[in-house]
């Protein structure tokens, strides 16, 4: 598997993934907000379209498209808070309305398909380093605002009391998560990239005792899944966001029956 070139970038953009997501997920879950991660995911498919049709880099299209969806997003639960769920729904069915209308135009039906389910053939060298570059601000960002984070997950008003800066670690969250999200689209795709941003957290939860310990087995679990994702999709021949995905319902049943016999 290691023989080939194709491989080897893929491994590398998804161990990259495999911490980034995770990540990011942890704070979304917590924050109740991982819907949120959806709605990118499935916006950034409009990039796609501006990306195949207009002739430049569709990953360009995605980071643009998922910044501006995400920010909106923001914009609309904060000025609207009762109505923060359809914050969400609204910019999804832009996104996905703007998709399906420029996918009809996007020359190369295979092309646009393998951003909805993932592909590890699809990723390049300039993958590589620019999701390396994002994977240093993520664990940079994660690291410094470790403690601002963990209080904006468990309570906002909480934080902003405490000192927090509340706008600004959200601003800069939201940023990264954008970007996270549209990079994860091309290898995981973006009909699985929730299920990747939830799974290994919902797993995490079953056994987790604290925010930390919560983090760092989620990061594992997700590095687990994403390696053995990627595995298999070389090895079987089948999409590798599926694969991954269904090794994290594997991975959850696993830590589910563990949790139960653990209480007996």
């Amino acid at each position: 598997m290691l023989e080939y070139a194709f491989m080897r970038k893929a491994l590398l953009v998804g161990f990259f993934l495999s911490i980034m997501v995770p990540a990011i997920g942890v704070v979304m879950v917590n924050r109740k907000t991982s819907m949120i991660g959806d709605a990118l995911s499935h916006s950034a498919l409009a990039g796609v379209g501006m990306g195949l049709i207009l002739g430049f880099d569709p990953l360009i299209g995605m980071v643009i498209i998922c910044i501006l969806a995400a920010f909106l997003i923001e914009f609309i639960r904060h000025r609207f808070p009762q109505y923060g769920d359809m914050a969400t729904a609204i910019i999804m069915s832009i996104g996905l309305g703007v998709a399906s209308i420029l996918s009809d135009f996007a020359p190369g039906g295979t092309s646009f398909e393998s951003y909805l389910f993932g592909s590890i053939a699809s990723v390049t060298t300039k993958d590589v380093i620019n999701v390396a570059i994002v994977f240093v601000l993520v664990v940079f960002a994660s690291i410094k605002e470790y403690a601002g984070l963990l209080a904006i997950a468990i309570d906002h008003n909480t934080a902003r009391l405490s000192g927090v800066n509340v706008k600004l670690i959200n601003a800069i969250f939201t940023l990264l998560s954008a970007i996270t999200i549209a990079m994860a689209v091309k290898l995981v795709g973006a009909l699985m990239v929730t299920s990747l941003i939830v799974l290994p957290v919902a797993t995490t939860l079953i056994v987790a005792k604290s925010y930390k310990e919560t983090l760092l087995t989620t990061i594992i679990l997700g590095i687990i899944y994403m390696m053995s994702g990627i595995s298999a999709s070389y090895y079987y021949d089948i999409k590798p966001g599926g694969a991954i995905i269904i090794a994290a319902v594997l991975g959850m049943l696993i830590f589910f029956i563990y949790g139960k016999i653990k209480k007996r």
